[in-house]
């Protein structure tokens, strides 16, 4: 379980120390508030338990940034300047908590060149499931993406090739545990059939035959996805998700669904952050928590005096603060009935 991060002078933080819920943790906040970037941080450092990676590697190849130097993910300055971030997680054999930490300054063109410390043994002995599921699905343009980004130097962040190796995933070996199979038979219901793979292609099957990928809602590819991550075991107990707003191009309507689903998963026992700029994310996950379910809000936003990053955090709905979303959908109100009156006495 992901503990926390901490981080100073990194990408747009000044400073910055957040701890986690070992469930669903909802980052909100105006664009450029670095949600997506914790979220990259996090995956990083998640993912190369399992690949062995170097850390400064793995966060050169999930950020991109240009020339591949990393010493641009320290904050802008004028002079020289050195950054960090570094994790910490509980290990699965205990209550044990160790950290990795990477740092560098932006005089680092490569990544050999900055200093990795922490528990770095333990971290990569202690290796757990992790999956980043992006904005822009990448379903659809599987077949041949692997061998293209392993040959060829794309311009692709490593999360979309890394999404597409998840999903090719075999089927876990024996019987799919009653939760598993809950979860599936709703994702069925919603999309209307499962999936399959054949030949690098994924296809939605149901009772009218195979409909490749290519000819789905972008919507639907995205409880595809999550259907095939569930059905493979890359989403089980001790696993960790990363879900960058995923109500884009999904049906406001099926996001009752997916909240479901998610907050199924976390009592399953797997460790959710996401990203979201919607409404029906946050009010459907007010609906739909119980007492025992754990549920953070993060909410990030910028100092109107020092224009620093800052963050609240809270489990409750109505504590978020600031809350740019619910503030938004409240002036859509106060817009409206000032329309409506303003007629009045005419």
């Amino acid at each position: 379980m992901i503990e926390k991060i901490k981080a100073d002078s990194f990408t747009v933080f000044d400073t910055l120390e957040i701890p986690f819920s070992e469930g669903i943790n909802v980052f909100i906040g105006e664009n450029g508030t670095g949600k997506t970037h914790i979220m990259k941080a996090l995956y990083a450092a998640s993912d190369i338990s399992k690949s062995q990676k170097s850390f400064a590697e793995k966060l050169n190849k999930v950020f991109l940034p240009s020339g591949d130097q990393l010493g641009r993910l320290v904050k802008r300055a004028k002079t020289s300047s050195k950054g960090w971030v570094e994790v910490t997680r509980k290990i699965a054999s205990g209550t044990k908590s160790i950290s990795l930490k990477c740092s560098f300054s932006n005089h680092t063109k490569t990544t050999d060149k900055a200093v990795i410390s922490g528990s770095t043994k333990l971290w990569f002995e202690n290796s757990f499931e992790s999956v980043f599921i992006p904005v822009k699905d990448m379903m659809a343009n599987a077949p041949g993406f692997r061998s293209l980004y392993n040959l060829r130097n794309i311009h692709f962040e490593e999360i979309y090739a890394d999404i597409i190796d998840r999903a090719f995933l075999g089927a876990l070996k024996g019987p799919t545990d009653s939760s598993r199979k809950t979860l599936l038979e709703i994702l069925q219901k919603a999309m209307d059939g499962k999936v399959i793979s054949k030949n690098e292609e994924f296809f939605l099957k149901n009772s009218q035959g195979e409909l490749e990928f290519t000819l789905l809602a972008e919507g639907i590819r995205k409880l595809g996805l999550l259907w095939i991550l569930i059905q493979n075991g890359t989403l089980v107990n001790g696993s960790t998700l990363f879900w960058d707003e995923p109500e884009t191009n999904l049906n406001p309507k099926l996001m009752q669904t997916v909240v479901e689903i998610l907050l199924e998963l976390q009592r399953m026992g797997v460790q959710i952050f996401l990203t979201t700029h919607n409404y029906s994310v946050l009010k459907e996950l007010d609906l739909q928590v119980n007492q025992d379910d754990k549920v953070m809000f993060h909410s990030l936003f910028r100092d109107s005096e020092s224009k620093s990053i800052r963050y609240n955090s809270t489990h409750e709905f109505d504590q978020i603060t600031p809350n740019a979303i619910d503030d938004t959908f409240g002036n859509f109100i106060s817009r409206e009935i000032s329309k409506e009156m303003g007629s009045l006495g005419k």
